[in-house]
């Protein structure tokens, strides 16, 4: 996977929606929707830092917990999508 990705959804996601929490406690698979940390609202943010970020277009279809559900998950998606 792409660490650059990673490392750049990490820092977007820390400053965003996680302000003030380690960022050691979020590693590439900790769940972000399944366990709650992240809300509908926050994957709308998100979906469109990543269309912003990369260029990318994300259909209503990709928006599920096995796209964006972890950072493994989320890089892979960006890197499918470009």
């Amino acid at each position: 996977m792409d660490n650059n990705t990673k490392q750049t959804v990490k820092a977007f996601i820390l400053q965003e929606f996680l302000p003030g929490e380690n960022p050691d406690d979020l590693t590439d698979e900790t769940p972000l929707f399944s366990a709650g940390l992240l809300d509908s609202i926050a994957s709308l943010k998100l979906v469109s830092f990543l269309e912003e970020q990369y260029g990318i277009k994300v259909e209503p279809s990709d928006i599920v917990a096995d796209n964006l559900d972890n950072l493994d998950l989320i890089a892979g998606f960006v890197q499918s999508k470009k």
